[in-house]
């Protein structure tokens, strides 16, 4: 099967686009105002291939709505759950439900494996046989190719080194301009400039 699987991790990427935005812009303010192209970034991740499934997981801010809504018009399975339920960590949930998402369907392709594209940086809970990296591992054993889309200064040493050996490790650094824009500033609380997303370059994008 040449089909790609998606399967990203929302809050992962949107943090540490944030975290980036400030370096690179020079002030503070521009972490509050940038944002993912959703649909640029699936262009990255499915790199004109065709797409098996598509599977998101984020948390519910009001003002986020809209843009999952797009998402999900978009043929994503969009899986939301509320920042605000403070029983577990924010992103436990949201992780393990992809990480089903990833086991589900490496059982039910037994024998006919695909592309695995994972949109995040997080490795946790690989000394404990938990988590993306395992669940990679588990996937690759079973005869799957891997991608991982991951900004180069958040993806975890331990995960980034065995995509490299294994697959394919693709930094998100390379296509910032093209995956996120920033919203202009409300009047009267300038932050930082606007900018919309540039044109996105698949030249660039390796594959697995």
């Amino acid at each position: 099967m040449d089909s790609v699987f998606i399967y990203w991790d929302n809050s992962n990427i949107f943090h540490e686009a944030q975290r980036l935005a400030e370096e690179r812009n020079g002030t503070p303010g521009a972490r509050y105002l940038i944002r993912i192209h959703f649909e640029r970034m699936m262009d990255l991740a499915r790199a004109e291939r065709p797409v098996k499934r598509a599977v998101a997981a984020g948390s519910v801010p009001p003002e986020m709505r809209q843009l999952w809504n797009r998402l999900e018009n978009s043929g994503v399975e969009v899986n939301l759950f509320d920042r605000g339920d403070t029983s577990r960590p924010e992103q436990q949930v949201p992780d393990q439900v992809l990480q089903l998402h990833m086991l589900k369907d490496a059982l039910i392709h037994n024998g006919d494996p695909g592309i695995a594209v994972l949109l995040t940086g997080d490795g946790a809970g690989y000394e404990q046989g938990q988590g993306f990296h395992s669940a990679l591992e588990l996937m690759h054993d079973k005869g799957w190719r891997i991608e991982i889309m991951s900004w180069a200064h958040s993806c975890s040493r331990r995960m980034r080194l065995w995509a490299e050996e294994n697959g394919v490790f693709v930094a998100l650094d390379d296509f910032y301009d093209s995956i996120t824009f920033r919203e202009p500033s409300r009047p009267g609380h300038r932050l930082a400039p606007g900018r919309d997303a540039a044109p996105l370059d698949l030249s660039r994008r390796p594959t697995a």
